[in-house]
């Protein structure tokens, strides 16, 4: 029995082919993340498009774009990754079949063991195939979002406040690297022309450590907003952090630095020739 002879055996036996693989995927899914009628309609869907596979000769299935097998997998493994499912969940949507189909195959083909050994072997690399193309789908989707989630989480930890009219803020907390540090000079160039701002405050205070490498930062990001026109200032120097750069040898003598946050606005304000007092 050939690849055609296995199409035929779908075919004979699609109701019940469907209805054993159907149930042992809902036994497979760990939560009820999925319709039992969505469920039935992408199995349905996918046993008439490998049964059109088979009948093209094609023994690698994930090559094969002239039933849509391959697309179909694709929408299907990215859908389950953000739907929540687990790598097992989305891969059991194909393992789950050669029970079934293992079933029907020995029904036809009783009387010649070696016969089903053949064919058994023939679904079971077909399927392992299609299995597999569904995990990597699957990871590369995870990957996607988790990288997407990890951009959003830089825009939220950067957020750019406007103290008053013309002064900004910049809060950082966390650990600054070079992604962020992208982050933070694009929100703060951007907030700078947005809102015509002519002073930035960065501050540091949330920032656990600064070594040789986020000060290159901070100095990187105080230089594009110079070149916007802003001046700069850091607040948040903590004696602990003042010590490290000095040690570093950093030269921060060309930037204003201040302890707190604080101070640091009341010099903007001085700089603006604007001052706050008591009402």
């Amino acid at each position: 029995m050939g690849l055609e002879e296995l199409a035929g055996v779908i075919e004979r036996n699609e109701g019940e082919v469907l209805g054993d693989w159907l149930r042992l995927q809902t036994q497979s899914l760990s939560s009820k993340r999925i319709a039992e009628a969505q469920l039935k309609t992408e199995s349905h869907r996918f046993l008439l498009a490998l049964r059109e596979t088979l009948r093209l000769g094609t023994t690698d299935l994930t090559k094969d774009d002239r039933t849509g097998i391959k697309d179909f997998l694709s929408e299907l493994s990215r859908d389950r990754a953000v739907q929540g499912f687990t790598p097992s969940e989305t891969a059991m949507f194909v393992f789950s079949l050669k029970q079934a189909l293992f079933k029907c195959l020995n029904k036809e083909m009783a009387a010649d063991p070696k016969a089903v050994a053949e064919n058994t072997w023939l679904a079971t690399e077909l399927l392992d195939r299609l299995g597999l193309f569904t995990v990597e789908i699957y990871q590369k989707s995870r990957e996607g979002i988790i990288n997407r989630q990890q951009q959003d989480l830089l825009e939220l930890s950067t957020p750019v406040i406007e103290l008053w009219h013309g002064i900004l803020a910049l809060p950082l907390i966390g650990t600054l690297d070079s992604a962020r540090t992208q982050v933070v000079m694009q929100n703060l160039l951007e907030a700078i022309v947005s809102r015509s701002a002519t002073l930035a405050i960065i501050d540091i205070t949330g920032v656990p450590t600064v070594d040789t490498l986020v000060a290159q930062h901070l100095l990187k990001t105080v230089s594009a907003a110079r070149l916007m026109g802003a001046d700069c200032l850091i607040s948040g120097i903590r004696p602990q952090i003042a010590q490290t750069i000095i040690h570093l040898g950093v030269d921060l003598k060309d930037v204003v630095t201040k302890a707190t946050l604080a101070d640091a606005f009341r010099l903007a304000l001085q700089k603006r020739n604007l001052a706050v007092g008591k009402a």
